[in-house]
This record gives structure tokens, sequence and C-alpha cells, in this order.
């Protein structure tokens, strides 16, 4: 008998519990249903161990959060609610081996306790991403201990591997465990919703589902990456956790409920897997690799150098050379040049130079690319194992020029501000900076210049070159 008897994909609305919901609960009732026949199923199961996949605890960019003291508890307090809470025994002996197969194969994983959220300001507690699936679990069964994680911003293949440690550990300690991928789907279902509406959020439900319940797990790491950004959701990278741990068996969703009548996508499925000692890990790699290659073969010159450089200098530890036969912009031009970092959609690492501090527009790229890498002050280095999952831009800019304020456009024109000394510098079209006042808020704060006092305005255009473009 296989030692994972059962995998669930759960939602996690607050207002599903009735004393948060106070009656707008019946209007998923569909979900509380389907939530009820997980909890049903599971007290019919037996397991020893719940293992959840939550996105909403304490989250660290580099590394999967475990939370490892005796006992954890939750409430719902930060949805006016006070009196419900939910808590659980953590299976520390569950723990133990799963940190130990983590480390061996270098996933990065962190054991997480009262004292060293202290440190962080967190406290130490459930989150409602976990406090949702065990409501439900708690109503029909409560013999259990619980694995209680928190996924981090790894790699599509990082996160299976961690999967596939679940499913080692359980295996090595021959315990019987559930495994909860506990995750919403697109946030943006609706122009009413919470979320600003995208069209993306339908298409990403359906597809998702779809590919779930087909067990096509190839197409589900290869979803468009357009189409997750604007979805908004919370649950794929539990549902990536969730694969791996399923790893050797032929994956079969079964879809109890799906419903969005807030704007977001709640979703309900079991698996009824089958084992066929079939492995979809080399598969992923392969494709990772293919991806990676057709990326940097549909590469503009600008960002080629970047990515050749970060290459060679993770490579040998120094810059490289600056490239023979280039272009005249490239290697006779001088020019400011930004080169930004980003990982999954999230910035990665952002430096750059308004005007030139060498020889020519390649040598800034290089060296810049290098600094965004290892020397922004905001994030950790960049390691060499994340620079297959970085997506490289380079913006070049022109000579910035005085202006007035009248005169900026943050779509087409970004600002550099000086007061004395004091220079703080916004790139133009930036997510979520629509506003004058706002771009010229952000650029003071970065300068350090109370935007209330006197300063100088400049404006500078630039190019933006990206990869695969």
């Amino acid at each position: 008998m296989e030692n994972i008897l059962r995998y669930y994909l759960m939602p996690h609305p607050p207002l599903i519990i009735p004393s948060v919901g106070k009656g707008r609960e019946r209007e998923i009732q569909n979900t509380i249903d389907a939530c009820n026949q997980v909890g049903e199923e599971i007290s019919k199961l037996e397991p020893e161990t719940v293992v959840i996949i939550t996105p909403h605890g304490t989250m660290f960019s580099d590394a999967l959060a475990i939370s490892n003291e005796e006992h954890i508890k939750g409430d719902f307090s930060q949805f006016r609610e006070f009196d419900t809470y939910i808590e659980g025994r953590i299976d520390k002996e569950f723990n133990e081996v799963l940190i130990n197969t983590c480390n061996r194969q270098n996933i990065p994983v962190a054991g997480i306790d009262s004292n060293i959220l202290k440190k962080f300001n967190r406290k130490y507690e459930l989150d409602h991403g976990a406090m949702i699936p065990m409501y439900f679990i708690n109503k029909y069964y409560k013999k259990y201990k619980i694995v209680h994680v928190t996924y981090a911003a790894l790699s599509h293949i990082e996160l299976y591997k961690f999967g596939m440690a679940i499913r080692k550990s359980a295996k090595n300690l021959n315990k019987k465990i559930v495994l909860i991928a506990s995750g919403d789907l697109s946030h943006r279902l609706s122009k009413d919703g919470p979320y600003e509406y995208s069209s993306e959020g339908s298409k990403f439900d359906e597809l998702l589902l779809d590919n779930l319940q087909k067990g096509d797990v190839l197409s589900i790491f290869n979803m468009d990456k357009y189409m997750v950004e604007c979805a908004g959701e919370c649950g794929l990278k539990s549902v990536f956790i969730m694969l791996g741990a399923m790893e050797g068996e032929k994956v079969r969703g079964k879809l109890l409920s799906y419903e969005g009548p807030f704007g977001v996508g709640y979703g309900v499925m079991a698996f009824h897997n089958e084992l066929n000692n079939h492995s979809n890990f080399e598969k992923l790699i392969n494709m990772k690799k293919e991806l990676y290659n057709k990326k940097l073969s549909n590469n503009n010159l600008y960002v080629k150098i970047a990515r050749e450089s970060l290459n060679h200098y993770y490579t040998y530890g120094h810059f490289i050379a600056k490239p023979s036969e280039l272009p005249k912009e490239l290697s006779k031009e001088k020019g400011g040049v930004f080169v930004s970092l980003k990982k999954f959609g999230d910035l990665r690492g952002c430096i750059g130079t308004f005007l030139p501090t060498t020889d020519s527009i390649a040598e800034e790229i290089i060296k810049n690319s290098v600094e965004a890498a290892i020397n922004d002050p905001r994030f950790p280095s960049v390691t060499e194992n994340e620079l297959l999952d970085i997506d490289i831009s380079v913006d070049v800019l022109s000579r910035p020029h005085k202006s007035t304020k009248e005169e900026l456009d943050p779509k087409k024109y970004g600002v550099i501000v000086i007061q004395g000394h004091k220079k703080g510098l916004l790139l133009p079209d930036l997510e979520g900076v629509d506003t004058v006042d706002y771009q010229l808020q952000i650029a003071c704060e970065k300068a350090g210049i109370n935007p209330k006092e006197e300063y100088e305005i400049e404006r500078f255009q630039v190019t933006r070159y990206k990869e695969g473009e």
C-alpha cells in the first residue's frame, strides 16, 4: 500500500467559516459540500499525518518554511472573528526526516519556530490557508498530526523536488499521510470582485483544472507565463509540490466542485491515482532546458550581452571582455543603462547608471548585469542555480533633461529628482506607477528627499529590451 493515501486540492476562503461569512457562505454551498466530502473521505482513510501546503504562512523568498514546534494554533482575528480558532499537533518526526532529506538533495527549507519568527516580527501561528482545510477535516476526524509548509518563490523544479521529498519521507517512515494543496485559483474573475479583472483568469482556472483531471503534468508546468501572472492565483505553487509528491503515479483528478461568485475561483479536487512508475521529473528538466535555449535563441543583442555576462561571471568569477564585432551603437556609443532581473515575474535585482560610467553601452550592460545579480542591497545575491529561472531586461537611457512636473508622463518618461547631493531615479512604465505624483513620491523616497520641499526634476526616456524579444 502506498504511504500517501490521497491528495486533495482545496481552497481557503475565510468566509466559508459561518462566523466569518455571516450568511455569505451560502453563496458557495457547492464548495462547502465538496469540502465536507473531503473531510468525510479523510476520516475513512484515517491518516496518521496530514501535510498541508499553504501560500499564506510565513513565506521566505529562498526557502520553504516548515513549522517546527510541538503545537501550532491560529485564529480568524484578521477577518474580525475572534472566537474561532484551529490548533494542531506538529509531526516533528516527519519534519526531521523531511528536512534531512531536503538538505541532502539541496532543496532549500527552513524549520521555523517562535524564536526564529521573532527576528522577522512574525508570529508562529496557523494561517487561513491551513485552517480552512483543517476546519473541514476536524468536523469528521481529529486523530492526526500535521506538517505545515509554506511554499517559497523557488523554481518549478525545486518545488516539484520538494514534493518528491515528501513522498520519500513518508515511505522511509512507513507513515500513512494525506497531502492537501491549499490554494485559491484566479482572483480576477469578475469586474465586481475585490481584485482587478482579467480575462485570463477564467482561462487559467479552466486550463489548470482540465489538465489536473487529464493528468497532463507537463502542460501544467508549461502554462503561458502571461496568463498565469494575469490570473492572480495563489494555488499553483501548491499544485507543483503536490504533483512532485505524485511522481511515479498516473495522475487522475476528480473535480468535486468549482465556483467563483466573489470573483475568486474555488476549486475542490480529489485525486485517485494509480502507480505506474512513470517519471515526469526528467521530462520537466529537459523541457526547462529546451525553453531556456529557445529563449536564448530569440534574444536581442542587448539582452544577449547581459546573459553572456552573467554566465561568464558565474563560471569564471570575473567580468567578460567586451565582445568584438558589435554594432556601433553598442561598441562606440555611451549611455546610462539599467539591467533588471526578474524571477517568476518578481523583481530579483536591478542596478543601473543614469549617466555612462564606461566607454560603451556594451560595457555598461556587462557591468550592471553582474551588479544587479550580486550587489542589489534589497536582495540576496542570485545563485548560479537561479540563472535558468531569471528573465533579463535592459533599459538604455537617453540623456536626461531638465523638466517640470507638468511635462512628466510616468508611462513615457523616467524621472530624476535632485536636491543638493541627493538624487533619486525611477524608470518609466513601471507596474502600479500610474500618476506623476506617485512617480515623484517614489523617486523622492529613494533619494531621501522630502517631497514637500523644493527639488529639481529631470526626465529621460528609455529603450527597453526584454529577453525573448
